[in-house]
């Protein structure tokens, strides 16, 4: 075969020219990185899409740092309560809704102060949607500018840290003041945080009102077996909330005092007269 001089130039230069173009492939790489990483499953992207039927119009969950095993999906079931029982595993951060034949709906869910000072039963006495929020006198008093304006009760919305539905939790006649609800955070799902009771995904506190009646009975477990290792605070999140603290320190008071009445459509705490974080035990 002949090949010309020219040719041969021509070779040389491409097979030199070679490393710079993929050299700028992965200089733009990050993106292409990216677009060739697995995301979440489209089931799952379907099941924490919009609802733009909803009184709000709700836009999808952002589920793609959501570690799998908090979406919502049927699991077996080994513990002993009737099928339309709601159990809540405040450590490992599931709401199961006990079904037939051994089996259970599962949601992830963020645990908040108020959530894990409580244990026993309840019943579901009350359910709402799209719930109004009063914020209560101490969290007014840390964040006066964010939360003083709500101070006669925030309306329903997007921002409503309600979320679109409730549970109402009481015991007998008497009020628990344990609430599921959704969340305006929905990055706090899998985590304990400082406020609330039982969050969880819009779209999920959405599917599980429609499956309960009133009297549907709850069942609050703490300190359960871990089942994984739990989740970490992000790291973004994290720092955000030092910021706030550094920026308006909590008094240095027992949690008694720190701790104010509730609301009646949104409890955080009640002064201590029981118990070791001012939450009576309701025997199961």
């Amino acid at each position: 075969m002949c090949v010309s001089k020219q040719g041969k130039m021509l070779s040389r230069m491409l097979f030199l020219a070679a490393p710079l173009v993929l050299a700028g492939c992965m200089s733009s790489g990050n993106e292409l990185t990216e677009a060739l990483q697995p995301g979440p499953d489209s089931y799952y992207v379907a099941m924490y899409g919009p609802m733009p039927n909803e009184r709000f119009a709700l836009p999808a969950t952002d589920i793609r740092n959501v570690d799998p095993r908090f979406f919502r999906q049927q699991v077996d079931y080994h513990r002993n309560e009737k099928p339309g029982t709601i159990v809540v595993d405040t450590q490992n951060r599931f709401l199961f809704l006990v079904q037939e034949n051994g089996k259970a709906m599962r949601y992830g869910i963020g645990v908040g102060r108020a959530g894990l000072e409580f244990q026993g039963t309840a019943r579901v006495a009350r359910k709402a949607e799209w719930p109004t929020w009063t914020p209560t006198a101490a969290m007014i008093e840390r964040e006066p500018e964010r939360n003083a304006q709500w101070a006669g009760g925030m309306p329903p919305g997007l921002q409503n840290p309600l979320g679109p539905r409730a549970l109402y939790l009481f015991q007998g006649n008497q009020d628990t003041l344990y609430r599921i609800h959704g969340t305006s955070e929905p990055w706090s799902i899998g985590l304990a945080v400082s406020s609330g009771c039982v969050r969880m995904f819009n779209q999920d506190i959405i599917d599980l009102y429609g499956r309960v009646a009133l009297d549907t009975q709850v069942v609050v477990l703490q300190n359960e077996p871990l089942m994984y290792e739990q989740r970490q605070m992000p790291e973004s999140v994290r720092q955000q909330l030092e910021i706030q603290n550094r920026q308006q320190p909590v008094a240095q008071q027992p949690m008694a005092q720190q701790m104010e009445p509730v609301s009646e459509e949104y409890g955080y705490g009640r002064p201590v007269e029981a118990g070791a974080y001012g939450r009576p035990q309701i025997g199961i």
